[in-house]
């Protein structure tokens, strides 16, 4: 009884303005009387204040701004809340906690984020853990597969949520669930982070293949290659037991590469259709993450004494940051397939 009533008085926040942190602090509303929500954004939380909806991603949900603490002060936002669910581009992220000054000691960090800091090369996790000092037992993250988009639109989705102390995640899990929302706990933190960096990469790749006039037939050999390739990297990075065939690893990965609200797809989609990389992102106007995530994971792959074996990645990394042909390199990848 003392941990339920324990459980009711956590305090939760969001931090970030884009369509996923929208999408979570719809999730938490259902079950929450208030919750913390940090953008930089001020007009746009004037306009939620005013208008009830975000102005810039999944204008459609409509929130009750009574439930809303809404903050552009990130250390405001850090001192309310005990868990801290950060939904921040991981291209910002580091800009972002540079502004913080609030310590982190007692508060339950949640990535949702999907991406590799830039700066440091490291998943989100270890860059809280190593800069932040922030312990592994109080790290978490949050992973699909779940569209945002499909959530704003309370279609049945799927979250997981990992973190190595299980009562933790227990608590979180019971904040996200809903009549759409159907959650399960992890204690795979490591393993289903890096998942949810690599299927972007993958779903780059599906859309590059797509942009390039592949069909299903070539697009589902790649996605049975790329679930191989991530197990052997995740393998090399974290060995334990799991299965990757779980909907952690295999359910995101599927939904990233295959579906229309898939920005990374989109991506790719442009990049085989002839686009620059400077003029995709230009056009799309928001971050895939999968465009920094390929360089990372490279970096991790090359400076592994025996390096695992990732023709997708390779090919993405040639295409994206070599100026290699996408028409050619996906040839020579066709050869690599099995």
């Amino acid at each position: 009884m003392k941990n339920k009533l324990m459980e009711n008085t956590i305090k939760v926040a969001v931090l970030g303005g884009g369509s996923w942190a929208t999408a979570l602090v719809k999730m938490l509303c259902e079950n929450l009387d208030e919750v913390g929500w940090y953008m930089r954004n001020k007009n746009a939380i004037q306009h939620i204040k005013e208008q009830q909806h975000n102005p810039n991603y999944l204008s459609s949900v409509e929130f009750n701004t009574d439930k809303l603490k809404l903050s552009n002060d990130i250390n405001e936002m850090a001192s309310y809340a005990d868990y801290l669910i950060f939904a921040i581009p991981s291209a910002f992220l580091h800009e972002e906690l540079g502004k913080l000054s609030t310590s982190l000691d007692n508060k339950v960090v949640f990535s949702a984020i999907k991406g590799i800091v830039p700066e440091s090369g490291l998943i989100v996790g270890e860059y809280f853990h190593n800069l932040y000092n922030v312990p592994f037992d109080r790290i978490g993250v949050i992973t699909g597969p779940c569209h945002a988009e499909e959530v704003a639109l309370e279609r049945l989705s799927y979250i997981t949520v990992a973190s190595s102390d299980e009562e933790k995640a227990e608590i979180l899990a019971n904040k996200l669930a809903g009549p759409y929302i159907k959650t399960k706990i992890s204690d795979d933190i490591i393993g289903t982070e890096y998942a949810a960096v690599l299927k972007n990469i993958y779903a780059i790749a599906a859309g590059i293949a797509h942009g390039l006039g592949y069909g299903d037939n070539f697009q589902s050999v790649l996605m049975s290659n790329a679930i191989r390739e991530m197990k052997r990297f995740i393998k090399r990075i974290h060995k334990m037991k799991r299965n990757i065939n779980d909907s952690a690893y295999l359910g995101d990965l599927l939904v990233t590469g295959y579906s229309i609200f898939s920005r990374n797809r989109m991506f790719g989609n442009m990049i085989g259709k002839g686009y620059t990389v400077k003029s995709a992102m230009m056009e799309m106007n928001m971050v895939a993450e999968g465009y920094y995530a390929t360089k990372s994971a490279h970096i991790i792959t090359s400076k592994q004494k025996r390096k695992s074996k990732t023709p997708i990645i390779d090919a993405v990394h040639a295409v994206l940051y070599e100026g290699k042909d996408p028409k050619k390199t996906f040839l020579k990848l066709t050869e690599k397939l099995d």
